[in-house]
């Protein structure tokens, strides 16, 4: 049974530890968009790399998130925390040390790997360690100072890249791994599964972030109009027909084909794909937007962008509360179209834009919709399926929040027609934004109709998230393994 004291030193030192950990990963989530004019102006880069900077990253996270969380669980926790800790910071140092636009592409993606083993060890830390009586709030503090973590990133990553340079995005990591490591090996207690289980889905995870790379390859390449085009797209939808095929055969998937036997649970996950595909092209578009029309600064643009990560830190958990009483079919319906208002809004942001005026108003009405949906959303993808079942329904959620962010990174641009040098012109950007901004808004209004369409208010005793502050804009936040349930308990329908 787990005895850590929050109140004692290790429990202080966990508690800290964990928050630095996962504070990396949630920090480059916010800060690298921040530093892409800048990085394809200094590695004379087009656009495609600058989506390749993105999303070489989100391949291998997404695809290998819920490997990560299964390999703690065996080799044991703290192990495995520590050895993503250390391969992020080692990506990281690549990161900012590359020469070319080709080096640094390939490093985020080793970045990536090391984010999947350290992202789900962290909160999973915390849940094997303490005490029951100090575990919700000890994950109550992890998730509120990862939140400010959040809010501190884009004001951080604008402040270096006008600063030290864009550079130091990437190597500010390396010192706090450089402290992490350490107090993690001193003071963060072991902890494992304690049995053996079948294998691991390496297969499944290879296939899925295949899949996720051949698609991304030929959607950002599109405009290129070449056979290898063809061929990647080809072979990206021949992974992902193997990957279904292989979690169908396999005794111990990675994703289980069962759990979608729950329609509340496939419902509110087709929602998370379309949200977080807007949220991804959005995030990515928006900061160049500022820059390269609007004129503002890097360190402009980052704070610009504080209002949504703020409101969210505030009122969030309130939002949460609000949704177990009213249910979540209201909110997810009406967060996701009072995002399409903040993104319709947003497209006013055009040259000379003022912040007050034009900025400022789209943000607060996307940060409120982000406020009304994300915790909702999370909490009925807890109650959609068993108790047990909980940290892997979070897995694949989250799984499928990246996915869907990093095809809209690669396919924004297509769709509203920029070309390859587009963030170079004012006047060319600015107009493929307002379209992209459609796109988004359409996505948005789409996934508002399915959610009142489909999803329904959970059973009264189903799992509830321990996460109560959701601040992260990439995904939403992971949940750990539960008690497993009584016999006979099953998937909600």
């Amino acid at each position: 049974m787990p005895d850590v004291r929050l109140a004692s030193p290790q429990g202080r030192w966990l508690l800290f530890t964990t928050v630095l950990g996962s504070g990396m990963v949630l920090l480059d989530s916010t800060v690298v968009n921040v530093a892409l004019p800048r990085i394809g102006r200094d590695l004379d880069a087009d656009l495609a790399v600058l989506q390749w900077t993105v999303n070489a990253y989100m391949v291998t996270l997404a695809g290998l998130i819920l490997l990560g969380g299964a390999l703690g669980d065996r080799f044991g926790r703290r192990r495995v925390f520590v050895l993503g800790v250390v391969w992020f910071a080692v990506a990281s140092l690549l990161c900012g040390l590359a020469p070319n636009a080709g080096v640094l592409v390939a490093a985020r993606a080793l970045q990536g790997v090391g984010g999947a083993l350290l992202t789900p060890g962290s909160l999973a830390l915390i849940q094997a360690s303490f005490h029951p009586d100090d575990r919700g709030r000890a994950v109550g503090l992890w998730s509120g100072f990862g939140g400010v973590g959040a809010a501190v990133g884009p004001f951080l990553g604008g402040w270096l890249v006008d600063g030290p340079g864009w550079r130091w995005v990437f190597l500010v990591n390396v010192p706090l791994a450089l402290l992490c490591v350490p107090v993690a090996l001193r003071h963060v207690p072991e902890s494992s599964e304690g049995v053996a289980h079948g294998r691991f889905d390496v297969l499944g995870a290879a296939l899925g972030a295949l899949a996720l790379a051949l698609v991304t390859y030929a959607l950002i390449e599109a405009d290129a109009g070449t056979w290898a085009v063809g061929l990647a797209a080809g072979a990206g939808l021949l992974a992902a027909v193997a990957f279904v095929a292989v979690e169908r055969r396999r005794p111990d998937p990675m994703m289980p084909p069962d759990v979608f036997a729950s329609r509340q649970f496939t419902a509110v996950n087709l929602v998370t794909l379309c949200v977080y595909a807007a949220f991804g092209g959005f995030f990515f578009l928006a900061v160049l937007q500022l820059q390269v029309v609007s004129g503002y600064s890097a360190l402009g643009a980052g704070t610009a962008l504080l209002p949504t990560t703020v409101l969210m830190l505030l009122f969030s958990a309130r939002s949460g509360e609000l949704a177990e009483r009213t249910g979540p079919r209201l909110p997810l319906t009406v967060g996701p179209l009072l995002c399409a208002a903040g993104m319709l809004l947003m497209v006013r942001a055009g040259p000379d834009a003022s912040y007050a005026a034009d900025v400022l108003p789209a943000l607060l009405v996307l940060g409120l919709g982000m406020v009304t949906l994300v915790a909702p959303l999370t909490a009925t993808v807890l109650g959609s399926v068993d108790t047990a079942r909980a940290g892997l329904a979070s897995g694949i959620n989250n799984a499928a929040a990246r996915a869907a962010g990093l095809v809209a990174v690669a396919a924004l641009p297509l769709l509203a027609g920029m070309g390859p040098q587009a963030y170079r012109s004012a006047d060319a950007f600015d107009a493929a934004f307002g379209r992209s901004m459609l796109w988004c808004a359409g996505v948005l209004v789409a996934g508002a109709v399915l959610a009142w369409a489909t999803v329904r208010r959970p059973a009264p005793d189903c799992g509830h998230p321990e996460c109560r502050t959701h601040c992260g804009v990439t995904a939403p936040p992971l949940e750990g393994h539960r008690p497993a349930a009584p016999p006979g308990d099953r998937l909600n329908p």
